[in-house]
């Protein structure tokens, strides 16, 4: 039994499963798969289809496609026959017209919508700047409040000089009033010393 097992994991290869399948690596990148569609840059083919909604809405584009009108009826009218290559109904003419609207359509909705795409980010980054700058704002506010509770405890120039005037103006009073005690009351203070001295 032993010799059989070990014959049978000899056949099988390592990395393959009991079915036969070879088993995928986990830690390897898978092989690219084979793409039927041709693949595009969309960043590239947006770009390309703002520049030609931009210049389809330009002055310039209504001019060269007027003038390219005008040359087309008048070379298939005023040429001869030999030369002409669309006739009257001008049906060339409605067909070039009708494939560069159809795919104008398209390039204008595209270009609008990367447009809104960019608007959408704006928006975001100026809503966060706001956000951001009503926060400062809020955080100012409340450090100036801080500050003036602080400064309502501080002595200030002007209450220093208030009250620097009202001492020297209670100390003018008092000299004042002891000058008039003293010529007034001349010989009680005389006596006072006196009596004092014996």
């Amino acid at each position: 039994m032993a010799p059989e097992r070990d014959s049978a994991r000899e056949r099988t290869p390592a990395g393959a499963t009991a079915t036969g399948r070879p088993r995928a690596r986990l830690d390897q990148p898978a092989p690219p798969r084979r793409r039927y569609l041709p693949e595009y840059d969309p960043e590239a083919f947006g770009r390309l289809s703002e520049r030609v909604a931009r210049f389809i809405g330009t002055g310039r584009f209504l001019v060269w496609m007027t003038v390219t009108i005008i040359c087309w009826v008048a070379w298939n009218t005023l040429m001869p026959q030999s030369v002409r290559f669309d006739e009257y109904p001008f049906i060339f003419l409605t067909l070039a017209l009708s494939l560069q609207a159809s795919y104008a359509a398209p390039l204008i909705l595209l270009a609008q919508n990367r447009q809104d795409d960019r608007d959408r980010v704006n928006l975001e980054q100026d809503r966060k700047q706001n956000e951001r700058s009503i926060a400062d704002t809020e955080y100012l506010t409340r450090e100036v409040a801080a500050l003036r509770m602080g400064l309502g405890e501080v002595a200030t120039r002007d209450w220093i000089r208030s009250e620097l005037h009202d001492l020297v103006r209670e100390l003018e009073q008092r000299r004042d009033g002891h000058r008039s005690e003293a010529v007034v009351f001349p010989a009680e203070r005389s006596h006072g010393r006196d009596v004092d001295d014996r």
